[in-house]
């Protein structure tokens, strides 16, 4: 059932919860004191360990303290006959599971066992699940056409450095699963992801919404408030359609990407930040520079790495992924039992016409989800999808 140290300088203790131990059909080692037990701990992997507080050559909340520097993550199990409410609180901060007082009772050291194992469970599960989450970062971006295998194999090489990065591609093409993929492989990883619609914000507010205002700086500027530059400082800006950002503001995130300081409205004073920079846009910024919309000199600073996000028409043989993934995702939305797509229902979804890119399909397969039976059809798809021939 697992291995327990017992490390108590009373023999007759050590002796009664070997017993008790043994009894349950645990295997068990026994230390008389707290430097044996931490070299059997450095040798041998325990389940559970129970350590007497009052012990000679190192009493038990030194144990304690050394188990924890060694980031031992076995549950601890203090017991003592000559401890008071304080030293029990003491040693549960410090780090301990459970403490137990003498003479021990049976019952208490059975649940108190069962309940240890339950939170070992729970560590190695909730390691595992890191673990995971870890492998599959930035497996959000679903696909594995030749376009989507390069953008991955980009945000491997670009994501560990701080360099900007211009994303381009239609709306609903995914610009900004490729901005957070970026952020999460990142060393910034730990710190924000800020995001701004640049097209969504009123240009007489991009300015303050970017770099904050001081109080009394228009009528509504009540108290002094931060902008995202600020909020994001130590993790990553994302600025989404930056082609619709107004010539001001341009000029004032071209000086920030410049001196890494901004200054918020109404202000004097410099703020230094530390954030990178991502940028996502739908329009082609080159006719944008030519046309004197946009400033070439902020483009430059932007597009240091360029990563193009293609289309959902370039790439349909993604469609059946994306179709099953958007499946799983609305049916555990709407706590619909999961159905699924026929062959000629996912050849019907490739030889539809993607204007919408993965934004119409996500939401043309919730329809289907919604409108049709348990295994939804290629005529379903025709006849829901409203698709456009392409022949």
């Amino acid at each position: 059932m697992g291995k327990i140290l017992i490390i108590d300088d009373e023999r007759a203790i050590r002796r009664a919860l070997r017993e008790i131990l043994e009894f349950e059909e645990f295997a068990v080692d026994e230390a008389e004191n707290g430097k044996e037990g931490l070299d059997k701990v450095k040798t041998t992997l325990y389940d559970i360990i129970f350590c007497d507080i009052k012990m000679p050559l190192m009493d038990g909340m030194e144990v304690l303290d050394e188990l924890l520097k060694a980031k031992v993550d076995t549950p601890v199990i203090m017991i003592s006959g000559h401890a008071n409410i304080e030293t029990a609180v003491s040693a549960i901060r410090k780090g301990a599971f459970d403490f137990i007082e003498k003479p021990l009772d049976l019952n208490r050291i059975l649940v108190t066992i069962r309940n240890a194992k339950d939170r070992t469970v729970l560590v190695e599960e909730t390691k595992q699940l890191k673990t995971t989450v870890k492998r599959f970062k930035g497996s959000a971006i679903i696909g594995e056409t030749d376009g989507i295998i390069k953008i991955k194999e980009m945000i491997e090489k670009v994501a560990p450095s701080d360099a900007r990065v211009l994303i381009t591609g239609g709306n609903g093409t995914g610009k900004e699963l490729v901005a957070r993929a970026l952020h999460d492989n990142s060393n910034r990883r730990k710190m924000p992801f800020i995001e701004v619609n640049c097209a969504a914000i009123p240009s007489e507010l991009i300015e303050s919404e970017l770099f904050g205002h001081e109080k009394g700086a228009f009528t509504s500027a009540v108290k002094d408030k931060k902008g995202k530059f600020e909020l994001a400082s130590g993790g990553t800006l994302f600025l989404d359609e930056i082609g619709d950002m107004s010539a001001s503001a341009q000029a004032k995130v071209l000086r920030a990407l410049q001196e890494n300081s901004i200054q918020r409205v109404g202000g004097e004073r410099d703020i230094k930040v530390d954030c990178r920079v991502l940028a996502a846009t739908n329009k082609d910024l080159r006719k944008e520079i030519e046309e004197g919309r946009f400033r070439e000199d902020l483009y430059h600073r932007l597009a240091v790495i360029l990563i193009h996000v293609p289309s959902l028409n370039e790439r349909r043989d993604d469609i059946p992924l994306l179709a099953e993934h958007f499946l799983s995702m609305v049916c555990t939305e709407h706590g619909i039992p999961r159905k699924s797509f026929t062959e000629d229902a996912l050849e019907a979804l490739k030889n539809t016409d993607w204007s919408g890119n993965i934004r119409e399909l996500r939401n043309i397969v919730e329809r289907l989800i919604i409108l049709c039976g348990n295994s939804i059809t290629g005529e379903e798809v025709k006849l829901f999808a409203n698709p456009r021939s392409i022949g």
